[in-house]
């Protein structure tokens, strides 16, 4: 479990061993319940403890719970006090915190970053998977972020879905490309090269069930960027969707397939005093919408 994942649920923790009861811990931390439930579950798993026992009338500790509970609560507190000194350190430099889902391409990244140079101010830039990013501004390390949909997205403030184009990657000598009408069960005998599961379930299994609805059940092969997606299709064994535009690349084509359906699914989100931050990568995508 990340370090930033095991934060945010000794969180949990401590809110529902204050309230007693999950709802009103889930309102407190102002989610829902069921990821509130999942996240303490996923804690009692990494720590192979059980920390509260769940009965009809609310929540109660176990023993290992309360020994465990003054530990959980100082390890918060101290979490709250350096987010809260980082924030002010942040404020006194002027610098914008920026992170990008690294499915973004490398054009739109620096677009966003332009956007939110003002005049006096720098911008820090991270690249990652989405749900280090959502855990990041979540916990108040980030400030605005763009990341792909669909996403669990509690805890912070999110923006409208926006759909950019994104174009199937093929090899070069494959035969969809000398097809007139190709479709995606021609792809079948190739990996499917896309950023791993874990980086954001949801999104993942959304377009593993587009292929599967589209006729192609086919094994997937881990690659974190669009950098990665290239050079396995150029191996020959794999296909890919990356939001890079069509650019002569050797051994790789581009094929453009069920545009909407392919299309890549972002939002913005960010702290809730960043709303002038996130109105201004808000444009910058939506200046690159799918028509």
């Amino acid at each position: 479990m990340a370090v930033m994942d095991l934060l945010r649920h000794l969180r949990f923790f401590v809110a529902v061993a204050d309230e007693g009861h999950f709802g009103r811990a889930a309102a407190a931390l102002d989610m829902t319940q069921p990821p509130l439930s999942q996240g303490l579950r996923r804690l009692e798993q990494h720590l192979e403890v059980e920390l509260i026992h769940r009965t009809s009338r609310g929540a109660r500790l176990t023993p290992a719970g309360r020994h465990l509970l003054p530990r959980a609560r100082l390890l918060v507190d101290d979490a709250d006090r350096l987010l809260a000194e980082s924030q002010r350190l942040a404020r006194r430099s002027g610098t914008v915190r920026f992170a990008s889902t690294t499915a973004l391409p490398a054009r739109l990244v620096t677009a966003c970053v332009t956007a939110l140079r003002g005049a006096e101010a720098s911008v820090s830039t991270t690249l990652g998977a989405t749900v280090d990013l959502i855990a990041q501004v979540r916990a108040g390390v980030c400030d605005v972020a763009v990341v792909e949909h669909p996403a669990l997205v509690d805890g912070v403030e999110a923006g409208p879905v926006v759909k950019l184009p994104r174009w199937l990657v093929v090899p070069a000598d494959h035969r969809s490309t000398t097809t007139e009408r190709p479709v995606f069960p021609m792809l079948a005998g190739l990996h499917f090269a896309h950023p791993p599961r874990s980086a954001n379930p949801p999104a993942f299994d959304a377009v593993v069930d587009l292929l599967r609805e589209r006729g192609l059940d086919t094994p997937v092969l881990a690659a974190p960027d669009d950098r990665s997606v290239l050079a396995a299709v150029a191996a020959g064994t794999s296909f890919g969707v990356i939001a890079t535009p069509p650019t002569p690349t050797p051994g790789v084509a581009w094929l453009t397939l069920a545009a909407q359906s392919v299309a890549l699914r972002v939002r913005v989100i960010r702290r809730a005093d960043a709303a002038t931050h996130a109105e201004a990568v808000d444009r910058v995508l939506y200046r690159e919408r799918l028509r």
